[in-house]
């Protein structure tokens, strides 16, 4: 419907008309925030700052119980899907406005608990007429304690007219904005990763990928998966416990930030934002920021003609249940290496023309301030032997498992989400 020309510059174009204005505060100026044992609102919605100790070490997490809405609308025309597709700013974007999905809500948001107005579509996900995908997945388990979002794509036959803040994408054009540093955010990318194959089909121009989505063995995959992911389950004996905030030990309280007495990967800070456009105009609220770039990459192979992709099982503070499937390197500091693999990952990632994908892209807006990780997909030759925990499977073993409640990680899946289905 549009040109790839038109959307960037359409994204350009609300960059540039939306005020937007968010400075850091002290704590003594967050309205509508309590800070006694633990940072919350009074009411106690939308979400609360709380410790968690476990495997050696503490931290501050986010809870925040209650479920949300990550929802595209689709329509197909001409065997091609489109999605509407929303230009909407996080007060910790990097860049501001990104491509979002159509809804991006949560359930105290779409219940009016701010005292604002109503999410544009609700009703297309609370009354939808055909479904696509609807599946609970997680978010960030090393921020986000048992977190998760609802994830859909919901079909209409009817015409929905676009607006300046709404419009009309093919997959293959998302597939190619996600090529673009901080443009396609975090919620599109974990939503268009659930996407069944079945309506991938006509993309599929590389034999080896095609060999991949239709594998004759993904159930024999998944059962080796599931016995690994299971054992740890039955067998891990570590745990993990939720504490008072102003308990944490090892965290340092100041009157503008939280931040920890030792090299953590993130730091709470408190944020006065305005932003125009929005359900509710202006507030403040605490956000985790980032003290590194973190790098999430994926090493995929041709073997014996069929592409395969090199996943651990991955096991954070805040998981839903222990462990969850994750690429291949999943690191908060490139200097951090622990082991063969994440060697061999970097020593090839240095040899450029092993680069299948490498873009910086944004976590998600709404609970971090200006985060923004490394994305790297690599190819090698073959298969080569790995330790245990390190599976190679296929694509049609881990689209599957999107369909699936919390199986992959919110990192192996937006890696999944940039994979192209040609031989380009």
């Amino acid at each position: 419907m549009h040109s790839m020309e038109y959307l960037l510059d359409w994204i350009r174009r609300e960059n540039e008309n939306t005020f937007v204005r968010i400075r850091k505060i002290d704590f003594s100026e967050c309205a509508g925030w309590v800070f006694d044992e633990n940072i919350h609102r009074p009411d106690n919605a939308f979400f609360s700052i709380r410790g968690i100790r476990g495997g050696g070490t503490e931290q501050p997490i986010l809870i925040q119980d209650e479920i949300g809405f990550l929802g595209i609308i689709a329509r197909e025309i001409e065997g091609e899907l489109f999605f509407l597709m929303q230009a909407k700013i996080e007060p910790g974007n990097v860049n501001c406005v990104q491509i979002s999905p159509t809804i991006q809500a949560t359930k105290s948001n779409f219940t009016r608990k701010h005292g604002g107005r109503e999410p544009a579509f609700l009703r297309e996900f609370t009354e939808p007429k055909r479904i696509l995908v609807d599946q609970l997945q997680s978010e960030q388990s090393s921020r986000f304690l048992k977190k998760r979002n609802r994830n859909m794509i919901v079909l209409t036959d009817r015409d929905v007219e676009e607006t300046d803040k709404f419009k009309w994408i093919s997959l293959s054009q998302l597939k190619e904005l996600m090529r673009y540093d901080n443009l396609v955010n975090m919620d599109t990318r974990t939503v268009i990763s659930c996407l069944p194959l079945r309506f991938m089909d006509r993309h599929f121009s590389d034999p080896a990928f095609e060999a991949s989505v239709r594998y004759p063995d993904v159930m024999g995959e998944i059962t080796t998966l599931y016995h690994a992911i299971n054992d740890f389950k039955m067998f891990d004996e570590s745990s993990c416990a939720v504490c008072d905030l102003k308990d944490l030990t090892e965290w340092e309280f100041r009157k503008d930030e939280i931040v920890a007495r030792y090299d953590a990967p993130f730091k709470v800070c408190f944020c006065d934002i305005t932003i125009e456009g929005r359900e509710v105009k202006h507030w403040c609220q605490p956000l985790f920021e980032a003290t590194s770039v973190a790098t999430f990459g994926l090493i995929c192979c041709k073997d014996r003609g069929v592409y395969k992709f090199l996943v651990r099982g991955k096991s954070e503070i805040g998981c839903f249940d222990k462990m969850e499937l994750g690429p291949t390197v999943q690191i908060d500091s490139k200097n951090h290496v622990s082991n063969a693999v994440e060697e061999t990952f970097f020593r090839l990632y240095r040899e450029k023309e092993r680069v299948m994908n490498d873009v910086m892209l944004s976590e998600e807006g709404g609970r971090f301030y200006h985060e923004q990780n490394q994305n790297i997909i690599l190819k090698v030759e073959e298969p080569f032997p790995v330790p245990d925990g390190y599976f190679w499977v296929t694509f049609g073993t881990l689209n599957l498992l999107t369909q699936v409640n919390n199986c992959l990680n919110i990192q192996l899946r937006n890696l999944l989400s940039l994979l192209r289905f040609d031989d380009e």
